[in-house]
């Protein structure tokens, strides 16, 4: 991609939005880095670009006279493709790709990627890890918070990019072709993006489209539309299941991870062997044994490192023990299916924090799988009149409202006995009151240890 003297608009500026405007300037480009949100500071974000950027930062409204000299627009994740500046952009012939393509045109090396509802910050940390022992040069990047335009300009030939990459992502992809994908589940979520399921879909496959049968897609059998689309793409196909054994493949039994694979059949590990719990976890360890293994990967390495990795923050991660009490932070399960995660993994009577931000998700199927372990369900944000309604749908009433973040936690303490655990696994996303589910857990761990 050439983009020497071009004029180039970067729409959105955060982590993904500095990553991509400080790449084109490195390459040529006059670059204008555009925000809507008028709260942001001209000179927080140009502090952020460094020192001689020359990269010029414009917020609130982007005047007409700019938009008529574009050539190209980088949308960062968290722009929606159909806003109507975006439409008007395409209208007068603007060139739109995302970062990730962006940053796919300047990298060099092979991509392995991963996507999917959940699973994928699991996923991607753990083949990130394994790479880390097989070859030299490893970036981990994209939806795992390091921008992928912040480091391509450092790759050599011998790089391994491992890239979690979202539906925001991926709708904007032109030539973004890794050598291995994954499409660990694919599960209602972000419809208030998307618009409709089918929409979804489509974005989460889109990180197969530009494969060919030189590359690899790794899919979960379990899920039916994963397990669909591997019959009808190029790259060649390799499932995973938790629930039966597969001719070839990646799956569960007896306690056992096996892989079998050109004629080869070797166990991975048992599943007592590892530090992270749950058929979810280990649903996320085989796509990350069977991607590494395809590529090239000793089976020695997997297994060293997946027995050795710890799982990610955020994460059903065991906060502390007060009183009797054990506190657990999920405050990545960002929407009903995650959250369902982190209920199926509470060995104690649970005390559940919920609600956030409105996705347009429902709630019934979580509130089904509280199946007696759940005692309480505290109800914060947005989205807590619309849960306490599902809720009583489905017969649940042991809920309390709260009225802010602090008082949430507290209720839930108090609300606990010795042999409890409280979860903070909310169902949604974080942005009613916090910027990320990053700050959000960390708040709750603060909170907790500090009773």
């Amino acid at each position: 991609m050439d983009v020497k003297g071009k004029n180039v608009l970067v729409f959105g500026a955060g982590i993904s939005g500095i990553g991509a405007a400080g790449l084109l300037e490195t390459h040529g480009a006059s670059v204008i880095l555009y925000d809507g949100n008028q709260k942001l500071k001209e000179e927080s974000l140009q502090e952020k670009l460094g020192k001689g950027s020359k990269v010029r930062v414009v917020i609130g409204e982007l005047p007409c006279e700019t938009l008529d000299t574009l050539d190209m627009a980088v949308l960062s994740p968290g722009v929606p493709t159909d806003l109507p500046i975006v439409q008007e952009m395409k209208k007068t012939g603007v060139s739109i790709i995302g970062e990730i393509e962006l940053a796919y045109q300047f990298g060099k090396g092979d991509v392995l990627a991963i996507t999917g509802t959940n699973g994928k910050t699991t996923t991607t940390s753990l083949l990130g890890e394994i790479m880390k022992n097989a070859r030299e040069e490893v970036y981990v990047v994209g939806n795992i918070g390091n921008p992928y335009t912040k480091v391509a300009g450092e790759m050599t030939d011998q790089a391994v990019t491992v890239a979690e990459v979202s539906s925001f992502q991926l709708e904007t992809i032109c030539e973004f072709r890794p050598k291995v994908s994954a499409i660990l589940n694919i599960t209602p979520d972000h419809l208030n993006r998307h618009h409709t399921m089918e929409a979804y879909i489509q974005a989460k496959k889109n990180v197969a489209k530009n494969q060919t049968e030189e590359d690899y897609c790794i899919l979960n059998y379990e899920d039916k539309v994963t397990r669909e689309f591997g019959k009808n793409i190029r790259a060649k196909v390799l499932y995973f299941s938790s629930q039966r054994k597969l001719e070839e493949g990646i799956w569960l039994e007896d306690g056992g991870l096996f892989l079998s694979f050109g004629g080869n059949e070797e166990l991975i590990c048992h599943t007592d062997e590892l530090k992270i719990l749950g058929t979810h976890n280990f649903e996320n360890v085989m796509a990350a044994a069977g991607m590494a293994y395809v590529y090239g990967v000793p089976m020695e390495i997997i297994r060293d490192t997946v027995k050795s990795f710890g799982g990610v923050e955020h994460r059903i991660e065991y906060v502390t023990e007060k009183n009797g009490v054990a506190y657990y932070n999920d405050s990545k399960g960002t929407n009903p299916d995650a959250a369902i995660k982190g209920i199926q993994a509470m060995k104690r009577p649970t005390v559940l924090i919920g609600g956030g931000y409105d996705k347009d998700s429902e709630y019934t199927e979580w509130i089904e799988s509280f199946e007696g372990k759940v005692k309480k369900l505290i109800l914060l944000g947005e989205t807590k009149e619309k849960i306490a309604k599902d809720a009583e749908k489905c017969g649940f009433t042991d809920y309390l409202f709260a009225d802010s973040f602090e008082d949430a936690v507290h209720l839930a303490v108090a609300q606990a006995v010795p042999g409890d655990a409280v979860l903070l696994s909310p169902a949604c996303a974080s942005w009613d009151m916090f910027p990320s589910y990053e700050v959000r857990g960390d708040k709750f761990k603060e909170i907790v240890n500090s009773l």
